[in-house]
């Protein structure tokens, strides 16, 4: 059964889907839209016409009957394998050392084959019990060929009315005494690029730093956060806010353009859901909570229709970055969340 289900609310019964820039169009128009934006661009939104908010949504268990997740083996298959990282880490601060880039988010996509059957709101479930997020999500619409799940810590963008949020993770350690100098370069570095993103479509004067390099804690690690905040300009659509500010700052990197330039030379797979947008737009209300889409599973099938679930991690490197430190951390970064999906690590 076709849902979208948030922290806070939960969404049923499909009236629309939209692509594109027809998507961005409508969810500045009317109605509730569930949203998936890849990180290369693509944006589906889905507009639901029975949604309920209500604290204990997150509770009501939804789909197929309730069905439970099966473990999956742990045989995952990494789009970069710890030497192709590496490398991929050297020549980032390579080009860091040629004055081209100073700093980029490098990642890696695991996937792992799975059966037509497997049943992903079973997962959602396992996620929401094991591993708690601000910003967990579920969207699953098969027409709009969406079966999402997000445990995300981190808001690429809250709005309420013309009020504009970001609040953008760099630092990621086992603990707060763990975080090194260059895990506060990074946040401040990706902080002076979201100001300037949000500078574009915010009135002049009015983007502010309200929170800077922050330590919050998640399950199993702790990240720095900090939070950026702009009065939208009057008339400023969906179109004009992804313009300016996709993709989020905190998974490209600074400058925004040399970064995804490296990040296209360097990486192997597309992203997709990872490390975009998931959540949703109230255009009624003018209000929405987007998710940068990090701790992200999403099923999809390949050429031959095998069906694979995917999950993204990564590192922001700077020049600072030790390679193998690098690649330490994406594996922080999964171990939980892939941990559970595979059942060797309890809720």
């Amino acid at each position: 059964m076709d849902h979208a289900r948030f922290a806070d609310r939960v969404a049923r019964r499909v009236l629309d889907v939209r692509h594109g820039d027809e998507a961005l169009e409508a969810i500045s128009t009317e109605g509730f839209w569930a949203v998936v934006a890849t990180f290369e661009g693509a944006v589906t939104a889905v507009r639901f016409g029975d949604v309920t908010p209500r604290p204990d949504a997150g509770s009501t268990v939804l789909g197929s009957g309730g069905v439970p997740w099966r473990p999956l083996d742990r045989a995952w298959h990494s789009s970069l394998d710890r030497t192709a990282y590496v490398g991929a880490v050297e020549e980032v601060r390579e080009r860091i050392a040629a004055g081209t880039v100073y700093q980029v988010n490098v990642c890696r996509v695991l996937s792992h084959e799975v059966s037509a059957d497997a049943d992903l709101d079973g997962l959602d479930s396992l996620l929401r019990q094991g591993n708690p997020a601000p910003h967990a999500a579920r969207i699953r619409c098969e027409s709009a060929g969406l079966d999402v799940v997000g445990a995300s810590p981190e808001l690429f963008l809250s709005r309420r009315g013309r009020r504009l949020v970001t609040r953008p993770i760099k630092g990621t350690a086992h603990t707060p005494d763990a975080m090194l100098p260059k895990d506060y370069a990074e946040n401040v570095m990706i902080v002076d690029l979201m100001r300037n993103d949000l500078s574009l479509v915010c009135e002049p004067g009015t983007v502010t730093v309200e929170a800077l390099c922050e330590v919050e804690e998640h399950p199993g690690l702790v990240h720095l956060v900090s939070t950026v905040s702009g009065r939208l300009g009057a008339g400023t659509g969906w179109r004009d806010v992804f313009a300016a500010t996709f993709p989020p700052g905190s998974v490209s990197g600074a400058p925004k353009s040399s970064a995804l330039t490296a990040i296209a030379d360097l990486e192997t797979a597309a992203r997709g859901p990872y490390c975009g947008a998931v959540g949703w737009v109230d255009a009624d209300a003018e209000e929405a909570e987007l998710a940068v889409g990090i701790r992200t599973f999403w099923a999809e099938r390949d050429s031959a229709g095998r069906r694979w679930l995917r999950f993204g991690t990564g590192a922001g490197i700077t020049w600072q970055s030790d390679p193998a430190g690098e690649w330490a951390e994406t594996e922080l970064k999964a171990a939980r969340l892939i941990g559970l999906a595979a059942g060797t690590v309890t809720p």
